[in-house]
């Protein structure tokens, strides 16, 4: 495919999906979660692929959704009629398999070969939705993991957050929304590992080909139970109802009084101004952001 957003690569039994807007920290808007969901059908229609890495190119993972004009134009009509939000759109638009973007997000969740999420830099928001919809998660130790939202305009989307930590560190990052570095999310096990940003590559390549040594039945079979026993515990009713709720948060006074300085005043000011009571994300000192000389190239 003709892809806009992402690289898709493959290299042996690996294949590499790279989000592909470094200019933007890779922030997500149309048609990213379907061009990574083909993706994962192009990987999985490939008998000779075994083992799936998602990474971001230049210095973040993922800095969320893209909530500047490409917002508007690219998830306007699935939102809006007449300029004003219509729940039932936004309803049907969120848990339907062929538009919704967390449906996109779990292909990585349904795919029988395993998936490596390589994070550094930002991985927030949608961001880290994505991400932990990966099969295991190795960061660098500086990265920036965390849900922002939680403060201000959404919910909790695709449940993983609440899945992957304990009740203690969930309900703590769900009404703090403060981040973890990827050190710290690694020792409460949001991620599995943790390394120094340039052992980042090395550490998710050799991961990838030990784990492409194995027969791909028996990848997919340890894959599945797993999977399973989560399912059990209501993980796609969760996401309903945090894809609703996610609606309601974005047009309450409060959700569109943030939208509207974001129009008038930028992205960047409206983040801040949220941010800034915490002192985390856009508002926090240098040594709690991201290296900014740490990059992935293609």
């Amino acid at each position: 495919m003709d892809y806009q957003t992402i690289v898709y690569s493959t290299d042996g039994t690996v294949a590499t999906i790279s989000l592909n807007r470094p200019e933007r920290l890779n922030t997500i808007v149309p048609p990213m979660p379907e061009e990574i969901a083909n993706a994962v059908d192009s990987a999985n229609l490939d008998e000779h692929i075994k083992v799936i890495i998602l990474r971001g190119i230049g210095r973040s993972f993922c800095a969320g959704f893209d909530f500047g004009p490409e917002f508007e134009t690219g998830y306007g009509d699935r939102l809006s009629t007449d300029d004003e939000w219509d729940p039932g759109k936004d309803l049907i638009g969120a848990i339907n398999h062929q538009t919704g973007y967390v449906p996109k997000f779990m292909s990585m969740w349904h795919s029988p070969k395993p998936v490596i999420a390589q994070v550094h830099g930002w991985c927030v928001g949608g961001g880290s939705d994505m991400a932990l919809c990966a099969d295991l998660i190795i960061a660098s130790e500086d990265a920036q993991i965390g849900a922002p939202y939680s403060r201000l305009w959404g919910c909790y989307l695709s449940g993983m957050w609440i899945y992957r930590l304990g009740l203690s560190r969930c309900k703590w990052h769900a009404l703090t929304g403060e981040p973890l570095s990827g050190r710290t999310a690694a020792e409460v096990e949001l991620i599995n590992k943790a390394v120094p940003f340039d052992q980042l590559e090395k550490t998710v390549s050799e991961l990838a080909n030990k784990l492409a040594r194995l027969p791909l039945s028996q990848l997919a079979a340890m894959k599945l139970v797993v999977n399973k026993a989560y399912e059990n515990q209501g993980i796609t009713n969760t996401q309903a109802l945090g894809l609703l709720l996610d609606g309601y948060m974005r047009n309450t006074p409060d959700g569109k009084s943030f939208r509207n300085m974001a129009k008038i005043d930028g992205v960047g000011a409206a983040i801040h101004k949220r941010d800034e009571m915490f002192g985390d994300y856009s508002a926090a000192p240098a040594d709690q952001k991201p290296n900014p000389n740490n990059e992935i190239l293609l």
